[in-house]
């Protein structure tokens, strides 16, 4: 069997989900044969063209309807078929084939499909556990002061996205194409020191990946913490940045107005946001992503999605829980915030 594309595949661009008909398979020819990557002993299907070249025959679908990493590991002869089919299965739902057009939500959700759930999980945790804080803190005042309260909840669902998004395991159909993507940017030279790590310590070897080293491994907190320094540096920033604000226009237009806290120092909190961050958040999410969910729930109840997402809401509230308390102790320590303050 033969994937016969009248022009380049490399021509083909990701999120070309209608298919190009230029790229037709033909039978009775050769398709490229089977190359299992480096480390696998080629017998669970990775690389299986064949089979790769039905899956897409039975889904109406050409090369060139596929993102270009994907094209490249079919041609080499490693895509797994599993993935192949776990992408297919994906495109097929217009939110999330429109989510793999993008490289970063196309290695997630391939190495993990329930990763959107998990964001919504955390982004609504911290909605609800924002909100309620709020009303609890400002009481009768809380309405007349939406936008502080506005401004709190922003940066909160910034950095609650980050913590899963950072944390997240992840599966690139060709390794060499997506890092040769990441070369430029600004995190280029951060994607260079930390070559060949996992985004997460924990996360299982992906099909057709080398075993991760310990060095890699413990890489992959180091770089993480890094993105989240700069992840709480920025949230903090916007939050702090926009309250202050927020108190100095109110006081200009209302000289009676007493807000509940005084004005704080934004390069000194966004700082010890950063920290905390990059240390305490850091660990955590990684051993909840790595651990708790991939190489816990999801194996344990693995035909079970509903028990899964259940199971996956409870420790993601707890760890949310146990954030805002180890987040309190951290200012006590720095001696940013006295106990029992606001």
């Amino acid at each position: 069997m033969v994937w016969r594309a009248s022009g380049d595949s490399a021509a083909a661009q990701p999120g070309d989900f209608e298919g190009d008909k230029g790229a037709t398979l033909q039978t009775g020819d050769a398709f490229p044969p089977t190359t299992p990557p480096p480390g696998d002993n080629g017998d669970n299907g990775d690389g299986n063209n064949d089979e790769n070249a039905l899956l897409l025959m039975a889904a109406g679908r050409t090369l060139q309807s596929l993102p270009l990493d994907m094209v490249q590991a079919m041609k080499q002869g490693t895509l797994p078929k599993d993935m192949l089919q776990r992408y297919l299965d994906m495109t097929s739902n217009a939110f999330l084939g429109w989510l793999m057009q993008f490289g970063g939500f196309r290695e997630r959700l391939l190495a993990d499909p329930g990763f959107m759930m998990k964001v919504a999980i955390e982004v609504g945790i911290g909605i609800c556990t924002k909100a309620t804080a709020e009303y609890t803190k400002r009481g009768d005042q809380f309405e007349s002061q939406l936008d502080f309260v506005f401004a709190n909840v922003c940066m909160a669902l910034v950095a609650d996205f980050m913590l899963v998004w950072l944390p997240a395991p992840t599966y690139a159909a060709n390794k060499s194409a997506m890092a040769a993507a990441k070369k430029g940017g600004l995190l280029a030279p951060l994607n260079n020191l930390f070559k060949g790590c996992p985004d997460n310590a924990f996360q299982k070897v992906p099909p057709g990946y080398e075993p991760f080293t310990l060095g890699q491994r413990f890489g992959a907190v180091v770089r993480n913490g890094t993105k989240l320094f700069g992840v709480g540096l920025f949230a903090s920033l916007l939050g702090v940045g926009l309250t202050n604000g927020l108190i100095a226009v109110r006081e200009m237009m209302d000289p009676t107005f007493v807000p509940l806290n005084a004005p704080q120092d934004v390069a000194t909190m966004s700082a010890a946001y950063g920290l905390y961050m990059a240390s305490s958040s850091n660990l955590r999410y990684q051993i909840l992503a790595g651990i708790l969910e991939e190489r816990g729930i999801e194996v344990i109840f693995k035909n079970n999605p509903a028990i899964c997402a259940a199971l996956s809401f409870a420790v993601r509230t707890g760890n949310t829980f146990l954030g805002s308390l180890l987040w309190v102790d951290f200012l006590n320590i720095l001696g940013l915030q006295k106990i029992g303050g606001h």
